[in-house]
């Protein structure tokens, strides 16, 4: 094979840093998956509602995938033409600038210690005030009482941070600082839009926040766009020296891969759960329903913001079918099962496991099933279940659709549960919207590898990226809207009486 220089096929490489493995996927000018190399890592769960991981532990792993990727697919460094990085929000790691070790583990996104810090420091007044300039709702699932916390509760941490000896990162700022030795320490908009510190109006850390959580502001990343100079991966691990010119938080990666460039475009990943965004173009959508508002993408010099919504227990209900009750074997055998019989015979399934989410908000109700009989057949109970995946999609949408105001033409779906072809033709139907399924689902990474491929001319732009889509299935709604609706009013029947008001 000849050299990069000769005219050899270069490549880009995406990091895929998620919650419970690490990930590296080369990708070729195509869109196609040319290498992946994985490996999971370690989770700490110490207390309770603590959900911790070892920050140095996911950077060797990190490391050694890199390496491993390129030895895969016969890709010499010199071929690849840049890295993205994709990662795992909110997750929170505070290191020491001098020696390059962290304070703590890193608190991961699920994390709930932060709870108490801001059931004492939010008021109403300051809940307004943040939801106004960050777009989120206080929550622990963002970084700013994360970061509190280590600074709190870690000996000799406060001081330090005073004396502007530690930085704050997300896992991307994270793995920059070091594939760069410690010469980039940076974010992008839609990473820094997710840490409650960031006023995404103005595209600044905001100084009121900082204070209210006691955080100096020496310890934060600057702040970038996703599609952006990062340094160069110069790490004595790292085999020769490649650019990263791509940063992006994984939903937002997601988004982007899935070429969801207009307002009114949206996308949905199905995974343990559900997450949703929806273009909304260069307005940031407050959402009286509750939805997060948030930076979708930001590129070119451009940031486009977009509503968030999520749906608490989507896989994750039909692991429940197969770990505890047993009603299937495999996950990928409630498909034909489900397909097997005409309607689930009046039952519903409301999966409240850990409350309702988006438009309900009732962190107190628990899951129930509804319409019983001694009639009703295994393969009816499951497919109860999968329909009871879409009817939560379709609130959130029906919600966002509202609150933005826009209509939506399409809907593009992603992650493991997308593959069912049951699932996703109810969801269609319930919808009343195309929904469709792209060819290459690794639409995370390929988001990463889009971003940073574009800040080398790898490829030219928008059309070069929208040429590349293409869809595995698409499926059509053929539902009547006379039995949309008497499905859905059964299946809100049933949310009302799960309801821990009720």
């Amino acid at each position: 094979m000849s050299g990069a220089c000769d005219g050899a096929q270069r490549y880009i490489l995406a990091i895929d840093q998620g919650t419970t493995s690490c990930r590296c996927i080369l990708f070729d000018h195509s869109g196609g998956v040319v290498s992946v190399a994985q490996k999971e890592f370690t989770q700490y769960f110490p207390r309770p509602t603590w959900v911790e991981h070892d920050a140095r532990e996911i950077l060797s792993t990190q490391l050694g995938l890199l390496t491993e990727v390129q030895i895969e697919a016969g890709v010499r460094p010199e071929q690849v033409a840049a890295i993205g990085i994709t990662n795992q929000r909110e997750t929170t790691v505070v290191w020491n600038r001098h020696t390059g070790e962290p304070v703590y583990r890193a608190i991961v996104w699920q994390d709930r210690r932060g709870a108490d810090l801001l059931d004492r420091l939010v008021t109403d007044d300051v809940r307004r005030s943040i939801r106004a300039k960050t777009g989120l709702i206080p929550d622990a699932y963002f970084s700013a009482s994360k970061v509190a916390w280590i600074l709190d509760n870690v000996p000799g941490a406060r001081r330090a941070a005073d004396e502007g000896d530690l930085l704050f990162g997300t896992i991307d700022t994270w793995l920059v600082w070091n594939l760069t030795s410690g010469r980039v320490h940076a974010t992008d908009y839609t990473n820094a839009s997710r840490t409650m510190l960031f006023n995404i109006s103005e595209l600044q850390w905001d100084a009121e926040l900082l204070e209210l959580f006691d955080i100096p502001a020496c310890m934060l990343p600057e702040v970038r766009y996703s599609s952006d100079d990062y340094g160069v991966a110069e790490h004595p691990a790292v085999a020769g020296s490649i650019p990263i010119r791509g940063v992006v938080g994984d939903q937002q990666g997601a988004f982007f891969g899935q070429c969801c460039f207009d307002r009114g475009m949206a996308k949905s990943t199905y995974g343990t759960g559900c997450f949703l965004l929806l273009n909304t173009g260069d307005e940031a959508v407050v959402s009286p329903s509750g939805l997060l508002t948030t930076i979708g993408t930001a590129v070119g010099g451009r940031v486009t913001y977009a509503l968030e919504g999520s749906v608490f227990v989507a896989g994750a209900l039909v692991q429940w079918l197969r770990d505890e009750l047993g009603v299937v074997e495999r996950a990928e055998d409630t498909d034909a099962l489900a397909a097997s019989v005409d309607d689930t015979g009046g039952c519903y399934i409301v999966p409240a496991f850990t409350g309702l989410g988006a438009p309900w908000w009732d962190p107190l109700a628990r899951g129930a099933v509804f319409g019983l009989t001694r009639g009703t057949s295994r393969a009816q109970f499951v497919r109860a279940a999968l329909e009871s995946l879409a009817y939560q999609v379709y609130d959130v949408l029906e919600t966002m659709r509202k609150d933005a105001g826009v209509e939506l033409a399409a809907l593009k779906v992603d992650g493991g549960a997308s593959a069912n072809a049951f699932l996703m033709q109810f969801q269609a139907d319930i919808l009343g919207v195309t929904v469709r399924r792209p060819s290459t689902l690794e639409t995370t990474a390929l988001g990463a590898a889009y971003l940073a491929g574009l800040s080398v001319g790898y490829w030219s732009g928008r059309a070069d990226l929208e040429g590349n889509w293409s869809e595995s299935a698409r499926f059509t709604p053929c539902l009547s809207d006379g039995r949309r609706r008497e499905l859905l009013d059964g299946w809100h029947e049933a949310v009302r009486r799960t309801r821990s008001d009720f």
